[in-house]
C-alpha cells in the first residue's frame, strides 16, 4: 500500500468524514433498460461537505499504458500532509479514438473515486419526478451534439439496428454497453430507434 509515513490524521479524518457522506444521487438515465445511476459529479457532491469540513481532498491521477485503457488512481490527501493511494483503477477501451477514451475515463474516475470514499448510490425519487419527459431530453441532447458526436452515434445505432433485425437482442444490447457511452450519448442514441426497435431493446 503506497501512503504516507504515518495516516493517523488522516484515518481520523477519513472516519469522522464517512460519517456524513450520503450516497450519491442516482439522478442520470439509463434509457436502455430503464434504470439510473449516479454519474461522477453526483459522487464529488456526495463526498464534498464531508470531506471539506475534515480537511480531507483527493486527486486522481492518470497513468499512461501503451495498451487500449485508461489508468486511474485515486489519492486520498489531508491537511496534515497525509496521504494514502487507494490503488490503480484500469478499465479498457472498447473505441480506440477521444470518444472512447474520454467515455472509459469518466468511468474509471466515478469508480474509483466512490470506491476510495465508500460511496453508495442512492434513489431520489424526488429528483427523478422532476425530469423532463425523456422524448424531449432526448431531443435536445442530439441536437446540441457536434456532427462527427452524432455520425458516431448514428453508426452505432445501425449496427444496433442490424442486430435487432437478426433478432439478436442481447448482442444488440452488449454491443451498446460495450460502447462506454456516458448518459447524455445514451439518451441521443435512444432518440435514433423507432418504438418497435426501443421496445425490443426493453423486453430482450
Amino acid at each position: 500500500m503506497n501512503k504516507s509515513e504515518s495516516i493517523t490524521n488522516l484515518a481520523t479524518a477519513l472516519a469522522m468524514a464517512q460519517m456524513n457522506i450520503k450516497g450519491a444521487i442516482k439522478d442520470s438515465a439509463n434509457p436502455f433498460f430503464k434504470s439510473k445511476y449516479a454519474d461522477l459529479s453526483s459522487v464529488v457532491e456526495a463526498i464534498r461537505p464531508a470531506f471539506g469540513q475534515c480537511g480531507l481532498s483527493y486527486v486522481q491521477r492518470i497513468e499512461p499504458s501503451d495498451k487500449d485503457e485508461v489508468r486511474v488512481e485515486t489519492i486520498l490527501m489531508h491537511a496534515s500532509g497525509e496521504w494514502l493511494s487507494c490503488g490503480v483503477l484500469n478499465l479498457p477501451v472498447s473505441k480506440a479514438d477521444a470518444q472512447g477514451f474520454g467515455s472509459a475515463l469518466t468511468y474509471a474516475r466515478r469508480y474509483s473515486l466512490a470506491a476510495a470514499c465508500g460511496v453508495a448510490p442512492e434513489d431520489d425519487d424526488g429528483n427523478a419526478a422532476t425530469k423532463s419527459a425523456p422524448k424531449s431530453i432526448a431531443v435536445s441532447v442530439w441536437d446540441t451534439m457536434p456532427a462527427d458526436e452524432q455520425k458516431f452515434l448514428s453508426d452505432i445505432a445501425q449496427e444496433v439496428v442490424a442486430q435487432i433485425n437478426l433478432n439478436d437482442i442481447e448482442s444488440a444490447k452488449k454491443y451498446i454497453d460495450d460502447q462506454n457511452l456516458d448518459a447524455d450519448e445514451k439518451t441521443a442514441l435512444w432518440s435514433r430507434f423507432d418504438s418497435k426497435q426501443r421496445a425490443a431493446l426493453k423486453k430482450g
